[in-house]
């Protein structure tokens, strides 16, 4: 199980009342919630492996060089060294390294690379595994990973963690038309204002679906455009023509990487604590109570 975090704990954020805080008035809302839905992930689909990805840059150069735009919107100060800060919520940044000491004093994997995202990481993982893998994440950008056939799935939040939209091949032809690696195609075509992904202007979801469908892939698309013979509307080859050097470089955006240098790490799920009395004062510090509480129990329970 590979948890996209940053994407679940920004849903604990807004998903917990601010008014739960530590002793000290801070709220950890955020780290409470992270914590309920770990539990609850666990104690639902019982993973051999747990892996907490994290966004060691949440803006790589080496995307935002090919497409400028690429999250510009959310970036809050430009550093020329290093990654750019992100616009977080005042109270939620300060919870996020309650987050990672959590997480390490419990003996979960938690794993960020230097210039790739939370979704790189899962990207390599997913590639490297030998069994089954559940992507828990609320970014559609994983959709692309689905593939049935090695028994990878996505499990999207709709409400917490305990109503899990499973996302498998047969949900994604049904919702876009699309399997997993055509996932990819759809969203470049279609753009992403979320991520600052301009897309084809002109090319809607629907239509994206429609070209895939009759052209199998985006190099297919693209193909068509040069063949007058293809069934393409005068409007939709002038706006892919006009569009080939955005198409040319978006694959390599939108595309999670795969061979990311991920550490050697532990991935097995902890029986229990690893730094029992680490857990016991950043529970008192900073107020985990019951949260805390129950994902150990959950966590040394028998057939976890």
């Amino acid at each position: 199980m590979l948890l996209d975090t940053a994407s679940l704990y920004f849903r604990a954020y807004f998903g917990v009342p601010e008014s739960v805080k530590a002793p000290d008035g801070t709220p950890v809302n955020a780290v409470r919630g992270l914590l309920e839905f770990i539990d609850r992930l666990v104690k639902d689909h019982h993973p051999d492996a747990l892996v907490a990805c994290m966004d060691a840059d949440w803006r790589p150069r080496w995307r935002v060089d090919l497409i400028p735009s690429y999250k510009a919107h959310r970036v809050a100060e430009e550093r020329p060294e290093g990654p750019d800060a992100e616009e977080v919520p005042d109270t939620l940044s300060p919870q996020v390294p309650v987050i990672e000491a959590v997480l390490d004093a419990l003996g979960i994997a938690r794993v960020g690379v230097a210039g790739y995202e939370a979704d790189d990481v899962i990207g390599t993982f997913t590639a490297r595994a030998k069994g089954p893998v559940d992507i828990v994440t609320g970014d559609r950008d994983l959709y692309q990973l689905v593939d049935d056939a090695r028994g990878v799935r996505v499990l999207y939040p709709l409400k917490g963690v305990g109503t899990l939209q499973v996302t498998d091949e047969a949900w994604l032809r049904e919702k876009y038309g699309v399997d997993g690696r055509g996932y990819a195609d759809l969203a470049l075509l279609r753009g992403d204002p979320s991520d600052g992904l301009p897309g084809v202007p002109g090319i809607g979801e629907k239509t994206a679906a429609k070209l895939l469908a009759e052209f199998g892939d985006l190099a297919g698309i693209m193909a068509a455009v040069d063949d007058p013979k293809a069934k393409l509307t005068p409007s939709q080859r002038k706006r892919l023509d006009e569009s080939r050097p955005y198409v040319a470089v978006a694959p390599t955006v939108v595309r999670v990487a795969d061979d990311v240098p991920l550490p050697e790490v532990d991935t097995a799920l902890p029986r229990g604590a690893r730094d029992p009395e680490a857990v016991a004062a950043l529970g008192a510090r900073w107020g985990l109570g019951g949260s805390l509480g129950r994902l150990l129990a959950t966590l040394g329970a028998p057939g976890t």
